[in-house]
């Protein structure tokens, strides 16, 4: 029987080395790899270029990685809450590559189903179409976008199997879902591991597959962002 679970997070991260590309699943502080970003922070890899719809905040999630600098280009759609990415931003320490939140879901998708590029409507006649080949396609100009090439895609579930079936909970969904078997070694942290064949196959999201490793979190905040407008009366 196929068995994709490692005993731990620093098994699972092993190989991952500096200067490498990694997709990491989650939105916002939702459904992010919490034990994965730790262990990257613990490793003290550097020159990564990260591919995640934004960073977290400052204290939590990419926002660590991006304290210690070990983060070279970011590839995200917005900057969110987190003060350090837009410093570092500004000042020309981070390399960023701002992409429309559609476009880089699909650039994830397009790579889990091995489809080199594709074209969207998105971004044209802006910024993000320098340097792209566009096509006209029923009268409306389209900008080329290629898939995403990564290294490692780390992903965040509720509940998987030893085989790497997934089974993601609510909102949590987000961006694991198509980053997961959309680079070459997929790597899954859950909530709970279960023996292959334990799973109603009607649930699952993400067939073991698109997954290469497997491990069992050891703990997650599940921090929630709020939107703050104006102070608390005491």
């Amino acid at each position: 029987m196929i068995n994709k679970k490692v005993a731990n997070v620093q098994e699972a991260l092993h190989d991952i080395k500096d200067g490498q590309t990694i997709m990491l699943g989650g939105f916002g502080l939702c459904g992010i790899p919490e034990n994965s970003i730790a262990e990257l922070v613990k490793k003290d890899i550097k020159e990564l270029t990260c591919i995640s719809n934004n960073a977290g905040v400052d204290d939590f999630g990419l926002g660590l990685l991006l304290q210690k600098h070990q983060i070279k280009k970011m590839i995200s759609s917005y900057v969110g809450e987190n003060a350090e990415f837009e410093r570092q931003m500004l000042s020309g320490e981070l390399d960023v590559e701002l992409t429309p939140q559609g476009t880089l879901a699909e650039k994830c998708r397009a790579a889990q189903a091995g489809i080199p590029a594709f074209f969207t409507p998105a971004g044209f006649g802006t910024e993000v179409a320098e340097g792209k080949e566009t096509r006209e396609f029923n009268g409306k100009m389209h900008v080329m976008e290629l898939a995403y090439n990564a290294d490692f895609s780390i992903v965040k579930a509720w509940k998987g199997d030893e085989a790497g079936n997934l089974i993601f909970k609510g909102t949590a969904r987000n961006f694991n879902g198509c980053m997961a078997g959309a680079a070459k070694i997929t790597i899954a942290e859950v909530e709970e591991l279960v023996p292959a064949g334990t799973l109603d196959p009607n649930q699952i999201h993400i067939p073991g597959i698109m997954v290469q490793r497997i491990f069992q979190g050891a703990k997650f905040e599940k921090r929630i962002e709020q939107r703050t407008t104006r102070k608390r009366e005491e």
